[in-house]
């Protein structure tokens, strides 16, 4: 079975409130993903709609193909810095989180992915940034809280958690 995925994500602020959003297509088959949370960034958001769209698959060892507009993710993969990242304990690197996250799930399938321009009038990419930016447009009691991007900077400014290293580029 061939599977692809088109992704998205959002960030209204870096950080601030962000989205994904999530294609699933095979033959027939289509289906749409989506979530906001309160804060977060735009990379989180990029790779976690990768996640979401790889452990959305029943079947292991499906054909993946990822179509993102995310050089930070696209390049981390293909270009084999993610392995690198984790041969080194992914020491000093950030989304630490959802990097193993990723690896979780896509070891199950055979994934590979294909880079493409954002907002460059792709439909499905279109479509994905709208659904990301719609779900973190939502109303605050809706959106969701990114663990992995709150509970490090607790540690550091438990009074200001938006505060700290990598605050804008994560």
């Amino acid at each position: 079975m061939k599977v692809e995925i088109f992704t998205d994500g959002s960030s209204l602020g870096n950080p601030g409130p962000g989205g994904y959003g999530v294609i699933l297509r095979s033959g027939r088959h289509y289906k749409e993903i989506s979530a906001g949370y309160k804060l977060t960034t735009n990379n989180r958001m990029e790779l976690l709609a990768v996640i979401v769209g790889l452990e959305a698959l029943k079947k292991p060892g499906t054909e993946v193909c990822v179509y993102s507009d995310s050089t930070y993710v696209v390049k981390a993969v293909e270009e084999g810095w993610l392995n690198s990242w984790k041969a080194k304990g992914f020491k000093n690197k950030k989304n630490v989180d959802l990097w193993k996250r990723y690896l979780e799930s896509a070891q199950k399938h055979k994934v590979r992915f294909v880079w493409v321009k954002g907002h460059a009038g792709h439909p499905q990419n279109e479509k994905c940034d709208q659904l990301a930016v719609k779900a973190a447009s939502g109303p605050e009691e809706d959106l969701l809280e990114d663990s992995g991007f709150i509970e490090p900077r607790l540690l550091l400014h438990p009074e200001h958690p938006g505060e700290g290293p990598g605050k804008t580029n994560d």
